[in-house]
């Protein structure tokens, strides 16, 4: 389904974390100056990917974590019979790659959803930095939570939420995430296609063409293309039940 890597650039950091405009989402807080200039040591290089190409494949060798400087990309496993099952969406200042960090393997492919930069973050220095910063190190420790409970959410939505939950609750966790990034909480632009959309929810392409048009026809959203915005989010939360 996708070809071979194609990363563009792999280069020396021009602009150090201290004064990148996306420390406050990656970084820890309250960082005395010295430990901000071994952090800028620690980020030494970043990558660039053209859209649709490869940061790194499932059963590579795990060796970093990435933070999204530019751009979105996307996580996802290759079946057997050639069937891609996406399992995330990552955005400005998120990490990807910590999925290897348990078994030293990817257990994912992960893709750019558009021309995207990252920031290498090797894992072992990362380890070594974290003994000597307890901010650093409380820092991993709530990401590496916040992810487990990312993958327990999309459990429920695969196993417990109806076709227009799923649906409901991915709009509104994008809006959330799109407003601790300084955007509309209400006007986006979609960077993955429906067919990925589906993917990740366990829907059909066209079941998730129906809800965005109903979604469109009972006033909640307007959906133009790849552009959403949203018009009723209470009313959007509304849909979303307790579970069965």
């Amino acid at each position: 389904m996708h070809g071979p890597t194609q990363t563009i650039d792999f280069q020396r950091l021009k602009t150090a974390c201290s004064s990148c405009s996306l420390h406050d989402l990656c970084m820890p807080r309250g960082l005395t100056a010295d430990e901000l200039r071994q952090l800028d040591a620690l980020v030494e290089e970043r990558r660039r990917i053209k859209r649709g190409a490869r940061l790194y494949a499932a059963g590579s060798a795990f060796e970093a974590i990435y933070t999204v400087r530019l751009g979105s990309l996307k996580t996802s496993v290759l079946f057997e019979d050639g069937r891609e099952q996406v399992t995330g969406f990552h955005m400005l200042g998120e990490l990807v790659g910590l999925d290897g960090i348990g078994t030293e393997t990817h257990n994912c492919s992960a893709y750019a959803l558009e021309d995207s930069e990252v920031c290498m973050l090797p894992f072992a220095r990362l380890e070594d930095f974290s003994r000597t910063i307890p901010a650093l190190q409380r820092h991993v420790h709530r990401l590496l939570s916040t992810e487990i409970v990312r993958e327990q959410h999309s459990m429920l939505m695969l196993g417990t939420m109806r076709a227009e939950e799923k649906l409901a609750s991915f709009l509104l966790d994008l809006s959330e995430r799109y407003v601790k990034r300084g955007y509309s909480a209400s006007e986006f632009v979609l960077r993955m296609m429906r067919e990925e959309i589906g993917s990740f929810l366990g829907l059909k392409l066209e079941t998730v063409s129906r809800l965005f048009s109903r979604f469109q026809e009972g006033g909640l959203i307007i959906a133009q293309q790849k552009y959403i915005k949203l018009l009723d989010t209470a009313g959007l939360r509304q849909l979303i039940g307790p579970p069965d």
